[in-house]
């Protein structure tokens, strides 16, 4: 007995077959005349495109299907290509709910996302996964999630607001949208996960095991590792692992000679698509499972460069044919995913379109098809999304009462210490680890550079942890700003030039269940309520976000003097656990390459 969807399909493709066979029924559709871009051959001709329903009918001479009701869309000069696929993405880094990151993101041609919930997975665990994946279910196009083998990534290192582990895999990978694991972070940094934390191995593999035995698939995470750890770090995931933290040529080579995927990050703050296809450009290598994708986005970037066609622009610049470049965000994404009815323009696929006017490697996408709908035109989405409210439950996760100014402070019965501070690496996730030597004043640790800022992380899941250190590469000359973003746990972290600002910024924060502020002179000059999670907002559209995180990036650059880009999302990856080399949790500094926290500071004697 066939379901209804079954059913549904059924229908479909009667009608299409209908359109191609019968003498007195057409196509509803024809792109006429267009440069069709063949991400199968790796050619570009000239083709009419026919469409009828959700569905292409025939790419080539469409002249036969057009009757006197077919509307004929005149694409002379135009190039032609399926629409785009970011294949490792997280709606949280946007700080926009999927419906609202998605009226920036269809208008560029990108029409399936691939998110990991991680973010909001860290600080609810199950039920802020389950409201995303409802939320994603209602969406028109492709979104689908990823969701977390386990959280915090660093069992010891971090407090999460929720433990998820491989008791939890089967629950959620019955969520609707659910097509797998996502990033496997906690076993990125192989060998001192095994020797310090073996049981995080052993559950990893139980959750990836699991996850395939059910047809679902895994994203590895596999940063700056080589040899054996790489080869460990793949067999956890099983076959067909990916990795997003890809950095250097070198480690792009070794992954895609172990068939991994590599997936080329290009976000808002990690730039690493340059290194990686030199594997390409440079070594020759096949291209088949090199993959382009975001992983985190500012919806700024997105409104005024574009998603996934800046991506490919960008890679078209660094000497990759441009028909290559849209391949790793079709073709190649879609075949590693297993998304069978996008990702090429051909009979029975999805009629997801994308048409670029100009030159193509300038990838200026005008029109927007999506399951046959003119959906955008000129940047301007056609359609009204569906709306969803998240529930009231997932928007009050800050269990903190305000902190004081010297909670932030170092102490010190010494006169000076070795400091353990981090190097901000800009455009990088990755980070330094610096020691420096730092007088004590008044029983507290001082810095005597400019550039040597008070660091923090704030615990807000309930615990009264604070992680406290010094950081490097900000440039901050003024005042100080702290976010409930904190990758991947989401504790309050802060930086700035004084404790007074720190301490008033961190308890602002907590006086709006989560978001951003931005402090001057004890006095909040800046703020972003980001109450769901404390990640993300659903009291302003995609625009109104945007523009405020433009006054806010401006606010930072004039009224604090701070120079580097995005500087809230460098802000949040220094405490990301995982990534080498020194990074700051609720805990303290964590050294991720040994799997420890160490002290912020040790005596000289």
């Amino acid at each position: 007995m066939l379901s209804t969807k079954e059913l549904k399909l059924v229908s479909d493709r009667l009608s299409c077959v209908d359109a191609l066979m019968s003498d007195d029924k057409y196509a509803e559709k024809v792109l006429k005349n267009g440069n069709v871009v063949n991400v199968i051959t790796k050619e570009i001709y000239k083709a009419d495109v026919a469409i009828t329903g959700e569905y292409i009918l025939m790419v080539g001479d469409c002249t036969s299907l057009i009757g006197k009701n077919t509307e004929v869309i005149d694409v002379e000069g135009k190039y032609i290509t399926p629409g785009f696929i970011d294949a490792h993405m997280h709606f949280e880094s946007a700080m926009l709910t999927a419906t609202e990151f998605s009226r920036l993101s269809l208008p560029t041609g990108t029409t399936c996302l691939i998110s990991d919930p991680h973010e909001i997975g860290n600080v609810l665990g199950k039920v802020g996964i389950k409201a995303m994946a409802e939320e994603t279910a209602t969406m028109p196009h492709h979104v689908y999630l990823r969701v977390p083998a386990l959280t915090p990534d660093s069992p010891g290192l971090e407090t999460a607001g929720e433990n998820l582990t491989s008791k939890d895999i089967p629950e959620m990978l019955e969520y609707p949208t659910v097509t797998g694991i996502g990033e496997t972070q906690g076993v990125t940094c192989m060998k001192f996960v095994y020797d310090n934390n073996y049981d995080v191995v052993r559950d990893t593999i139980a959750s990836t095991v699991y996850a395939r035995s059910i047809g679902k698939g895994v994203d590895g995470n596999a940063a700056e590792i080589f040899g054996k750890d790489l080869a460990a770090h793949i067999i956890c995931g099983g076959t067909d692992v990916s990795c997003h933290e890809t950095t250097s040529k070198a480690e792009a080579v070794e992954k895609l000679r172990y068939g991994v995927y590599v997936l080329m990050r290009e976000g808002s703050t990690q730039n690493n698509m340059p290194e990686c296809v030199r594997a390409i450009t440079e070594e020759r290598l096949d291209s088949r499972r090199a993959i382009l994708a975001t992983d985190d986005m500012l919806a700024e970037d997105i409104m005024t460069k574009g998603h996934m066609n800046d991506i490919i622009r960008r890679t078209i610049k660094q000497g990759v044919d441009p028909i290559e470049a849209i391949q790793m965000a079709t073709i190649n994404p879609a075949t590693w995913l297993g998304l069978s009815e996008i990702g090429i323009l051909a009979p029975g696929k999805y009629a997801d379109i994308a048409v670029i006017d100009g030159k193509l490697e300038d990838m200026n996408v005008t029109k927007v098809f999506l399951k046959g709908q003119h959906i955008a035109e000129n940047r301007e989405l056609l359609i009204n999304l569906p709306a969803y409210t998240y529930p009231d439950a997932v928007k009050h996760s800050v269990k903190r009462s305000h902190i004081t100014p010297q909670d932030l402070m170092i102490a010190s019965d010494t006169d000076k210490v070795k400091a353990n501070c981090i190097g901000l690496i800009v455009l990088q996730n990755l980070s330094e680890k610096l020691e420096i030597e730092l007088p004590v004043e008044n029983g507290y640790v001082k810095s005597t550079e400019i550039d040597l800022l008070p660091i923090a992380v704030v615990g807000r899941h309930g615990q009264a942890d604070i992680g406290r250190s010094f950081v490097k590469g900000f440039n901050l000359k003024e005042g100080a700003f702290a976010e409930s973003v904190s990758h991947d746990t989401h504790n309050i972290i802060v930086v700035g030039t004084n404790y007074e600002d720190m301490a008033a910024a961190v308890n602002h924060v907590i006086d709006m269940q989560g978001g951003v502020a931005v402090v001057k002179d004890r006095k909040v000059i800046g703020e972003l309520p980001l109450r769901i999670a404390g990640l993300m907002t659903d009291e302003l559209s995609a625009s109104e976000l945007t523009q405020r995180m433009i006054e806010l990036h401006n606010l930072v650059k004039k009224d604090l003097n701070c120079d580097i880009p995005a500087p809230f999302m460098h802000l949040a990856f220094l405490s990301l656990s995982t990534s080498p080399k020194w990074k700051i949790t609720d805990k303290g500094v964590v050294d991720v390459e040994n799997y420890c926290v160490i002290p912020s500071i040790e005596p000289i004697k």
